[in-house]
C-alpha cells in the first residue's frame, strides 16, 4: 500500500453519531483526492450491524416456524417497565460480533497477501457499557489489527443520539445502514452510559490495549458537521492530519 494511505481505520460513537455519514462521505471523494486529504484509498468496511440484524431476522424465522429464538429477544426490561425491541439474550454476542469482523478481517488477509497495498479497512462499531462498552470491544480485537489501526471516535452526547436516531428513521428500511434507527427506550437502555473518556484516559493521543498503542482522533460532531459535506469533509481533513502524524510517530505500534 502506498506510504502516504492507513492500513486499518477503526470509527467508533454512540450510534446515529455519524460513523456512516462519513463513510458515505469518503466513498463521494475521488481516490486521488481521498488520499490527499485524508491518507484513506480504496476502502473496505466492516460492520458489525448486517451481522447483527440478520441474527435478529434468523431468529424471527425461527419463530415463526413455531421454534425458539437462539439469539436474540423481542422485549426487553429497563427502569422497572418492559418494552419492545431485539436484545441479545446472552450479552457475549456483542464480544462474538467483534470476533467475526477478525474472522472476516483474517481471511481477506489470507486470500490477499498484499491486501493493503491497495486498501484501508476501515472497522465501525457502536458500543455502551451496558454491555461491555469500548474497552471490552478491543479486549477482543485481534492483534493484526490492533497493530495496524488507529480510531477516530465520533463524540455526540446522549440526547443528539437519540435526536439524529430518529432522524434517519425508515421504518420500512430497519436493516439498512444509512436508515436503520433503535426504539427510543432501547437507545437509552443499550447506551446512555459509555466508557468512552475512562478508555481514552490514559493517554490524550493513543488508545492503550494490552502491549498495543492505537492513535486516536475525536472527530467532535456537536453542533452537528456530518450533514454539511463541506463542514464533515473540513473537520475530517484535521482529524486525520492528526492521526497521521501519531502514526508516524515512533513506538506508535
Amino acid at each position: 500500500m502506498p506510504v502516504e494511505t492507513f492500513d486499518v481505520v477503526i470509527l467508533n460513537g454512540r450510534p446515529a453519531a455519524g460513523k456512516s455519514e462519513i463513510i458515505d462521505y469518503l466513498k463521494s471523494i475521488p481516490v486521488p483526492e481521498r488520499i490527499r486529504r485524508f491518507h484513506i484509498g480504496e476502502f473496505e468496511e466492516f460492520d458489525d450491524f448486517p451481522i447483527l440484524w440478520e441474527r435478529f431476522e434468523d431468529d424471527d424465522i425461527y419463530e415463526r416456524h413455531g421454534k425458539a429464538r437462539l439469539i436474540s429477544n423481542t422485549a426487553f426490561e429497563y427502569g422497572g417497565a418492559s418494552y419492545e425491541g431485539y436484545v441479545f439474550k446472552d450479552p457475549f454476542f456483542w464480544n462474538f460480533l467483534i470476533e467475526k469482523l477478525n474472522l472476516l478481517y483474517t481471511k481477506r488477509l489470507r486470500d490477499e497477501p498484499d491486501y493493503h497495498r491497495s486498501t484501508t479497512a476501515i472497522f465501525e462499531f457502536a458500543r455502551g457499557s451496558q454491555h461491555g462498552g469500548f474497552a471490552e470491544a478491543y479486549s477482543h480485537l485481534a492483534g493484526e489489527i490492533l497493530s495496524r489501526a488507529c480510531t477516530i471516535y465520533i463524540r455526540v452526547g446522549m440526547e443528539e443520539s437519540l435526536r439524529k436516531n430518529l432522524r434517519r428513521r425508515n421504518p420500512d428500511r430497519p436493516d439498512s445502514i444509512l436508515e436503520h434507527s433503535l426504539e427510543n427506550k432501547k437507545l437509552e437502555y443499550l447506551y446512555r452510559e459509555s466508557d468512552w473518556d475512562e478508555f481514552s484516559s490514559a493517554s490524550p493521543d493513543h488508545l492503550v490495549v494490552g502491549d498495543h498503542r492505537i492513535p486516536y482522533a475525536v472527530f467532535e460532531n456537536e453542533p452537528e458537521k456530518t450533514d454539511d459535506p463541506v463542514r464533515l469533509g473540513k473537520h475530517l481533513e484535521g482529524v486525520c492530519d492528526r492521526l497521521w502524524a501519531l502514526r508516524r510517530q515512533p513506538g506508535a505500534r
